[in-house]
């Protein structure tokens, strides 16, 4: 066996379809780009039309096979329509990932009750309608990637973890949830955990020089992460060399949750 031929046997997306929320900026653009370089075909899907135009557009002009989808991951139904729109141009996923997210910062006792729904809706009930739509799908064909966006907030409280930190905590337990239900089926169901990554998510917090700064010194890495650190991740757990990691949150953070 060539080395090449190895290495796809491992790793290769070739024919697979993977559906990536929130693939129009940050992390889930790296991961949809990482996923149609490795020879799938993308459909990214979030709620603005521009960004997800330009994002196809970029896909596109790397090689990749590429399309996007408009929905509000903040509206059931929304999601609903959005995965049946999915499912009628490009049939089912075989890989799932659920990079959208939001994160309201203020102090708990100052979160009100709009803020907590908003990021249970898109960063908790998304992830799990999505998989109640096409996790049995991937199960009934024998073969199924889902992928979770998870958190250091997921087993961690700082910086006004708030509704944020309570929705990612959720997220890691229903990856389990979801790897109990269908692993033995073929469906590997993990999440991937950041560290601090400057993302259009945490913009805010880079305009405060001190603070990116002593992130970085908190890491074994030394630095804060870039969006392009958590590709190779994304493909291995989507591909086929990840068939017995399943239930698992995996931290890719240069060392920020073991220091």
């Amino acid at each position: 066996m060539t080395t090449t031929a190895y290495l796809d046997a491992l790793f290769s997306l070739t024919g697979r379809t993977a559906l990536v929320t929130g693939g129009s900026s940050g992390i889930g653009l790296a991961i949809a780009e990482a996923l149609g370089r490795a020879g799938a075909e993308v459909v990214v899907l979030a709620r603005r039309t521009e960004p997800l135009r330009a994002t196809t557009e970029r896909l596109r002009a790397a090689g990749c096979t590429a399309d996007w989808i408009a929905a509000d991951l903040r509206d059931r139904e929304a999601v609903r329509e959005g995965a049946e729109e999915m499912v009628r141009r490009h049939g089912e996923p075989d890989i799932l990932v659920n990079a959208a997210g939001v994160n309201p910062r203020p102090p708990l006792d100052e979160l009100t009750a709009s803020e907590w729904d908003r990021t249970m809706a898109v960063n908790l009930d998304a992830p799990f309608l999505l998989g109640q739509r096409f996790g049995p799908g991937m199960a009934d064909r024998g073969w199924g990637r889902i992928i979770h966006l998870a958190s250091q907030q997921s087993i961690r409280a700082f910086g006004n973890s708030g509704a944020y930190g309570v929705s990612k905590a959720g997220l890691s337990a229903l990856t389990r949830s979801q790897a109990e239900a269908w692993s033995r089926h073929g469906v590997s169901v993990n999440a991937i955990a950041p560290g601090f990554v400057r993302t259009p998510l945490t913009e805010e917090l880079f305009t405060d020089p001190e603070r990116p700064t002593a992130m970085a010194g908190r890491t074994m890495a030394g630095r804060n992460g870039e969006p392009d650190d958590f590709v190779g991740a994304a493909v291995f757990l989507a591909g086929p060399g990840a068939a017995y990691v399943t239930g698992q949150t995996v931290f890719v953070d240069g060392g920020f949750s073991v220091t």
